[in-house]
């Protein structure tokens, strides 16, 4: 069977636009975003998504582009507006424990109350407390208790006082110390002088007079510590019932406010009690000091007991980590750049002079805990990428438990400076975790860490393209119109969005099939909106403008296909585009750059001679080749082995070479053109070197398809456009590549002139009679025959047909071979 030539509608899908069914991606955009092609992705993610137990994670895989992240971030949303708005989360002081704050979890929103209630009540107090304990009624009452201690302690101070003088001494108090003096007989204080001039009985008797109001001072002054302590205590008494008026009225009105019933409402109603406590305590440190401003003591006196109120203030103050106010479902947590403290929270620390300072108002909370109740969404690439960071994580899906650490990772310890370490309470978090990542980075995961599959249990598979439909193309418009509405850009019409389609059926490289990364979609809408704003001052972006657009595209980054087709061009590089050459081929390879791939030729030639080595790869021999290459020579030589098993033992050494590729050869593409070319060397048969030929064989002889079909043959067309078309020139590519056609537009003019042609073939036998323009007898219908035929002598056949011609050389070289042996071994005996 010959190989069949393609008509130019098989050669790329067309769409029509009028099948689109709208006028304009205006009337699209308000319509639903599907999941394009996604299904079974979709259905994954929602199984996923719905499913409230423990180890239920995401791993969704695919490609970049593919939409993984934004459509799971729909998914997400959509799945939150479900779930209830979770609870704020908050860390207090700790009064027994100040290394260690205490969490306390709120119903949404009230977070803010109770921070803002204390704030008022800090404020309110500062205010309020000097005035009460500055009111007349305070005062009056104060004055009472200093005054009925004043009465008691100037009564026992009188009868001390009347022991002095009973024993000739006078009494005084001088800075809080009782001083005495002796007096002579007229009552006047004698000097030391005087004293010691006394008699020796006088000075005796002094002594023990002396001693005893020593004694009697000191029972005086044991009797005045429990005044001054009633005294004070009632003081304190004073005060306190005097603020805790204010206090109280503070505190029922958070108390108030926080009503609803929360889960540590024990917690909260402990933790108001012990503020309730130390500002009674401490109520001293509310009032101004005494004293005359402008003396630098009474001044550094105001000024630490202002900072010790503030301190005072700040412990009761609270840490709002996690407001969830205004929400209206659960958190849909997007976290770019995770990080220890980013991801687990941290503990900043401030610096006052030389210390280093931590409270409960220095814990910061990470993405985990702001997603508690609701979704975040993680890449596992970034996640490789931060030292620890995936051990962390998977600690906590372990646990469940998260404990904020300095500096948001590491073992609790010291601070820096030297200052003790917090250990903030840990919480329970209830976050659906979805990791993002590549298929290589998924399979790869499984391997290196076995756990991780136990706690994501639901893999979310992208695929890289998907069946298209007549609904995935209206799906696709609604995606064109999302675009535009999101990024302001100008709509497109029916042939515009047409052109779009067809892009993504080319990057697929399938008629059938879309490719699935939306990505590269986007980026076309937006330089063709943009290529339509420039160049004619469009509103609606016409197929002129996605065209200008792809040209434009390519000539952005085709600069090494230029540089590579000007060699042909200019004789450097040797290709022969048109007659016959025996031995000779030129096979079609794609040259992918990352961002740009093309297609160019190759000029492939075997040499055949008498020998025993068998068939030589070059590009092996010189390490130059891929091991996909290589075991493509193994099954042409395999192929071969077995075409000609008739004529046994083969005595042949042949060789293969890419001619002028020095980047190494990989891929089997090239070997159909590889077999070509050594049938053309045995058989003596020149080959068209204006087709040119890409596909793989088995060891059936049946042509497999192979990959970049587009590019190739573009890059062919290319070649042989730039010396000019002759009528005679084309390709020869596996017929079951037909569905990957989607060449560009002039091949197919040029296909419709009959200036180019592309030609299929499903088995070797076919591309080699199109080649010789001889009959391949290479069929498995002609090899049957040949063998029911039986010929007597098969070297007398005739040399109608490629492969007899070929098996003529054979035999010919295997006769010489045997003449050679014989030669040989007649010099051997001679030499004996």
């Amino acid at each position: 069977m010959p190989a069949s030539a393609l008509a130019p509608h098989q050669l790329r899908l067309a769409i029509d636009p009028s099948t689109l069914g709208f006028a304009s991606t205006a009337e699209l955009q308000d319509l639903p975003l599907p999941w394009i092609g996604q299904e079974r992705a979709q259905a994954a993610a929602q199984f996923g998504l719905a499913m409230q137990q423990p180890d239920y994670h995401l791993f969704a895989l695919g490609e970049v582009g593919s939409g993984r992240a934004s459509l799971l971030r729909q998914a997400m949303q959509a799945a939150a507006a479900e779930r209830v708005v979770p609870p704020d989360l908050c860390y207090l002081h700790n009064f027994d424990a100040p290394d260690r704050p205490r969490a306390l979890r709120v119903p949404a929103g009230q977070g803010r109350q109770l921070r803002q209630g204390m704030a008022d009540m800090a404020k309110h107090l500062q205010a309020d407390i000097p005035k009460r304990l500055t009111s007349p009624d305070f005062k009056a009452d104060a004055e009472r208790i200093e005054k009925a201690w004043h009465t008691q302690e100037t009564e026992a101070f009188a009868v001390l006082d009347a022991f002095a003088e009973a024993r000739q001494f006078r009494l005084s108090r001088e800075g809080g110390h009782m001083v005495f003096t002796l007096t002579g007989p007229k009552g006047q204080p004698l000097t030391e002088g005087e004293a010691r001039a006394l008699p020796r009985e006088r000075r005796a008797e002094i002594d023990i007079a002396e001693q005893a109001l020593r004694t009697e001072i000191a029972r005086f002054l044991d009797a005045a510590r429990p005044l001054e302590r009633a005294r004070d205590e009632a003081l304190t008494t004073l005060r306190r019932q005097a603020v805790k008026p204010l206090v109280d009225h503070a505190l029922h009105s958070l108390r108030q406010n926080l009503r609803q019933q929360i889960k540590d409402a024990i917690k909260l109603t402990q933790w108001l009690d012990q503020v309730e406590r130390t500002v009674l305590d401490h109520i001293d440190l509310f009032e101004p000091g005494d004293g005359d401003p402008s003396n630098d003591q009474v001044a550094d006196a105001e000024d630490d007991r202002k900072d010790a109120l503030d301190e005072l203030l700040a412990r009761c103050q609270v840490n709002l980590v996690v407001d969830n106010h205004g929400r209206t479902a659960a958190p849909v947590v997007v976290e770019d750049n995770p990080t220890l403290r980013t991801l687990f929270g941290s503990i900043e620390h401030g610096s006052d002079a030389d210390t280093v300072q931590a409270d409960h108002s220095s814990v910061h909370a990470g993405s985990l805990l702001k997603a508690h109740g609701g979704f975040i969404l993680l890449h596992l690439h970034d996640l490789a990428a931060e030292e620890g960071l995936w051990q962390r994580l998977r600690r906590f899906l372990r646990c469940g438990r998260l404990q904020i650490e300095e500096g948001g990772g590491g073992s609790p310890g010291h601070g820096p400076g030297g200052a003790v370490a917090l250990q903030p309470e840990p919480v329970d978090v209830d976050v659906k975790i979805v990791l993002i990542g590549s298929v290589d980075e998924y399979y790869a995961l499984q391997d290196a860490d076995p756990d991780a599959a136990r706690r994501f249990r639901v893999k979310v598979d992208f695929s890289d393209h998907f069946a298209a439909t007549p609904a995935t193309h209206h799906a696709t418009a609604i995606f064109v119109a999302h675009c535009c509405k999101r990024r302001g850009l100008p709509h497109f019409a029916p042939d515009a969005v047409a052109l779009l389609l067809e892009q993504t059926h080319r990057e697929a490289d399938d008629q059938g099939r879309q490719s699935a990364r939306f990505a590269h979609t986007e980026a076309l809408v937006i330089e063709s909106a943009a290529l339509c704003k420039t160049r004619r001052g469009g509103v609606l972006v016409q197929a002129p403008d996605v065209q200008a657009a792809l040209a434009a595209r390519t000539q952005r980054h085709n600069q090494p296909e230029e540089e590579l087709h000007d060699s042909i061009t200019e004789g450097e590089r040797l290709i022969t585009l048109a007659g016959s050459i025996t031995g000779q081929i030129n096979a079609m390879t794609q040259v992918d750059l990352g961002d740009y791939r093309f297609g160019f030729p190759v000029r492939i030639t075997a040499r055949t001679f008498a020998g025993q080595e068998g068939l030589l790869n070059i590009e092996r021999e010189v390490d130059m080749s891929g091991p996909i290459h290589d075991k493509g020579v193994l099954i042409l030589h395999s192929y071969l082995t077995a075409l000609f098993s008739h004529v046994a033992p083969l005595a042949l050494n042949a060789s293969i070479v890419f001619e002028q590729e020095y980047s190494g050869v990989e891929g089997d593409s090239a070997s159909c053109a590889e077999l070509y070319a050594l049938l053309s060397s045995l058989s003596g048969l020149p080959l068209r070197q204006g087709i040119a030929v890409t596909g793989a064989l088995n060891q059936h002889g049946e042509v497999l398809p192979v990959g970049g079909i587009n590019e190739k043959i573009e890059g062919w067309f290319r070649a042989c456009a730039m010396a000019g078309l002759d009528g005679t020139q084309g390709v020869l590519i596996p017929a079951r590549n037909r569905r990957h056609l989607m060449l560009e537009r002039p091949i197919l003019t040029a296909v419709e002139q009959g200036l180019f042609h592309v030609y299929t073939m499903g088995h070797v036998s076919e591309g080699i009679a199109l080649l010789t323009g001889e009959a391949s007898g290479m069929s498995p219908a002609e090899l049957l025959q040949a063998q029911a035929d039986e010929l007597a002598d098969r070297a007398a056949a005739v040399e109608d047909t490629v492969m007899q011609r070929a098996e003529l050389t054979l035999r010919a070289y295997r006769r010489a071979c045997q003449i050679a042996g014989a030669a040989r071994r007649g010099r051997g005996v001679r030499g004996r």
